[in-house]
C-alpha cells in the first residue's frame, strides 16, 4: 500500500458517525480558539506564525476528548474549554518543533508549508516556545475552574508534555536505542500516549470528578493512546518501503509485532478502553466512537 493509499484509508474511515460527533465539537473548539487568537498582541511575524500553526487543519481530537470526558464525568462542556485549548496549544507547539530541520525536517504538514518554511527557522522555534507558554497562561486564567483545579490542570499538562512525557519520548525516539519492544512501547507512551491521557484527565478535573471516575478516564486514555499509536504504526508500516528507513522500522510496533499481531493488539486495546467507560456518570458516546474508529482503521488495512 502506498503512502497515498494509506492516507486514503484513514480518510475513508473518518465515517459518518465520527463526523457527526466530532464536527460540532470541532466547531465549538475552533470558535473558542479564534477568540483566543484575537486576544493575542504578539509582534510580527510571531502572532501571524502562531495563528498559522493553529489554523493548519488539525481535527482537534485531543481537545474534543477533553470536552467529552468532562461531560461524561458529570461536568459541563464550557468548564473544560480552556483546558482543551491549552492542550491543543501544546500539541501544536510540538508539531512546529518536530518539523524543524534539526528534528524531522519536514517541508509540509497537512499539505501546507511548515512554519519554518513559511516564516523561517528561528521564528518557528520562537513560535513553538510562544504556543507552549501560552498554554499555561490559558490554564492559569481558566475562569470556570477553582484555583485548586487550575493548579491540578497545570500539573497534569506539564507532566504529560515535559521530561517524563512527550519530550522524553521525543528524546528516546531521536536516540533510537531500543533493545526491546518494551523500550519502543515506553517511548510511544511518552511521545504520543501522554497527551491522550492528559486529555482525559483534564476533562475529569474540569468536571470535579471523583477519584474513581478520574481513574476510569485515565485508564481509558492509556488504552486510547496505545491503540492510536499501534494503528498509526500499522498504517505507516503498510506504506513503508521495506529496508528504506531502519529507524522507522525500529520504532514501529507493527514492524516488530507483524501485521496480524498488530491488528490483534489494537483490538485488545480497544476492548480495554471501552470497559472503564461503563462506570461513568453520563454517556460517553464520542469516547466510544473514537476508540471504535481506531479499531476499524486498523482492520481496514487488510484490504
Amino acid at each position: 500500500m502506498s503512502e497515498h493509499q494509506a492516507s486514503a484509508v484513514v480518510e475513508e474511515l473518518h465515517d459518518d458517525v465520527l463526523r457527526a460527533q466530532l464536527g460540532p465539537l470541532r466547531g465549538r473548539i475552533d470558535a473558542a480558539m479564534e477568540h483566543l487568537i484575537a486576544s493575542w498582541d504578539a509582534p510580527a511575524p510571531l502572532g501571524e506564525a502562531m495563528a498559522y500553526a493553529i489554523r493548519s487543519g488539525g481535527k482537534r481530537i485531543r481537545p474534543a476528548i477533553t470536552l467529552s470526558a468532562c461531560v461524561a464525568a458529570g461536568g459541563e462542556e464550557a468548564a473544560a474549554m480552556d483546558l482543551g485549548l491549552a492542550l491543543e496549544l501544546v500539541h501544536t507547539y510540538s508539531l512546529v518543533h518536530d518539523d524543524l530541520p534539526s528534528m524531522d525536517d519536514d517541508a509540509l504538514r497537512r499539505g501546507q508549508p511548515t512554519v519554518h518554511i513559511a516564516f523561517g527557522e528561528a521564528n518557528a522555534v520562537l513560535t513553538g516556545d510562544a504556543l507552549l507558554t501560552e498554554a499555561f497562561r490559558v490554564l492559569a486564567d481558566a475562569a470556570a475552574l477553582s484555583a485548586d483545579a487550575r493548579i491540578d490542570a497545570v500539573r497534569v499538562l506539564a507532566r504529560a508534555a515535559g521530561h517524563v512525557g512527550m519530550v522524553a519520548g521525543q528524546v528516546r525516539d531521536m536516540a533510537a536505542q531500543f533493545a526491546t519492544m518494551d523500550d519502543v512501547r515506553r517511548m510511544q507512551a511518552e511521545k504520543t500516549g501522554a497527551l491522550f491521557v492528559a486529555a482525559c484527565e483534564l476533562g475529569a478535573i474540569a468536571a470535579g470528578a471523583a477519584p474513581a471516575v478520574r481513574g476510569a478516564l485515565v485508564q481509558y486514555g492509556h488504552a486510547l493512546g496505545a491503540a492510536f499509536q499501534v494503528s498509526d504504526d500499522l498504517l505507516d508500516w503498510m506504506a513503508l518501503e521495506r529496508g528504506a528507513d531502519p529507524h522507522e522500522e525500529a520504532v514501529n510496533l507493527a514492524a516488530q509485532l507483524g501485521e496480524e499481531q498488530a491488528r490483534r493488539e489494537v483490538a485488545r486495546l480497544v476492548a480495554a478502553g471501552l470497559e472503564p467507560l461503563g462506570g461513568l456518570p453520563r454517556d460517553a458516546a464520542f469516547l466510544r466512537t473514537i476508540l471504535r474508529w481506531i479499531g476499524e482503521r486498523a482492520e481496514a488495512t487488510r484490504a
